[in-house]
C-alpha cells in the first residue's frame, strides 16, 4: 500500500502515532520505535504494511520510502511540509475518502520539479474547492449578497467580497476569472501568487 504521510505525533519512549493519505482511506496508525528506524517525516511518500490490531491502532510497518527528485531542495521541502499540513488539518477527522486528493498530491509532487511551488499549491487548492462544490464563480459579496463587478476581495477558501464590505487581497476579476476556468495560475503575476498562496495558509 501506499500513501503520504500527513503528520506525525510522539507518544509514550520513541513511537510515533501516524496519519496517511492513501487513495481510499486517511489512516491513524502506530508506529512503534519510531527513532529506531528509517526517519519518516510529514509529506514523504511510503509504501507499507498495516497489522491490524482489534484493541489498538493498525501497526504500520516494512516501511519503504518513495522519494521525490526535489526532496533535498530545502526550500520545495518547505512549502511542501505546509501544504501536507493544511491537508491534514483539512481530512484529519475523515476515514474513507475518493481517490482525488491522493491523486492530486500525487501531480502536485510531479510538478514540484520543475515549477514554481506557490503556483503549483494555487492550482491543487481552486481544485480542491471546485472538486468539494465550494468554489465561488458567481462573484456575489459573501456579506451583501451584492454583485461583484470590477475588483473582488478573496478571503478564506476564496469566499469573493467587495473591496467596501471586507478587507483583504484585492484582485482583478478577469485575472480571477480566467483562473477559475483554467485552474491554472501561470497568467497572475509573482504579487498576485503570493496574495493567494498567503489566503490559502489560513486554510482549506
Amino acid at each position: 500500500m501506499q500513501g503520504f504521510i500527513l503528520h506525525t505525533q510522539s507518544v509514550k519512549d520513541e513511537d510515533l502515532i501516524v496519519y496517511l493519505l492513501s487513495a481510499k482511506k486517511v489512516i491513524k496508525s502506530y508506529r512503534f520505535y519510531g527513532m529506531r528506524h528509517s526517519n519518516i517525516l510529514s509529506g514523504y511518500k511510503i509504501d507499507f504494511e498495516l497489522e491490524e490490531n482489534s484493541r489498538f491502532l493498525p501497526r504500520l510497518k516494512d516501511v519503504l520510502h518513495i522519494g521525490f527528485s526535489w526532496i533535498l531542495d530545502r526550500e520545495k521541502m518547505y512549502f511542501w511540509q505546509e501544504f501536507i499540513k493544511l491537508f491534514y488539518w483539512h481530512l484529519k477527522d475523515i476515514e474513507e475518502i475518493d481517490k482525488f486528493y491522493f491523486e492530486l498530491l500525487e501531480d502536485c509532487s510531479k510538478r514540484f520539479e520543475k515549477q514554481d511551488c506557490k503556483r503549483v499549491i494555487v492550482d491543487a487548492y481552486l481544485k480542491i474547492l471546485n472538486h468539494e462544490g465550494r468554489l465561488h464563480k458567481e462573484f456575489n459579496c459573501f456579506l451583501c449578497d451584492g454583485r461583484i463587478k470590477e475588483n473582488v476581495v478573496l478571503i478564506r477558501a476564496f469566499l469573493p467580497a467587495h473591496n467596501n464590505c471586507c478587507f483583504g487581497y484585492e484582485f482583478k476579476i478577469n485575472d480571477v476569472l480566467q483562473f477559475y476556468e483554467s485552474f491554472n495560475s501561470s497568467h497572475f503575476n509573482d504579487e498576485y501568487i503570493d496574495k493567494l498562496y498567503k489566503i490559502i495558509k489560513e486554510g482549506f
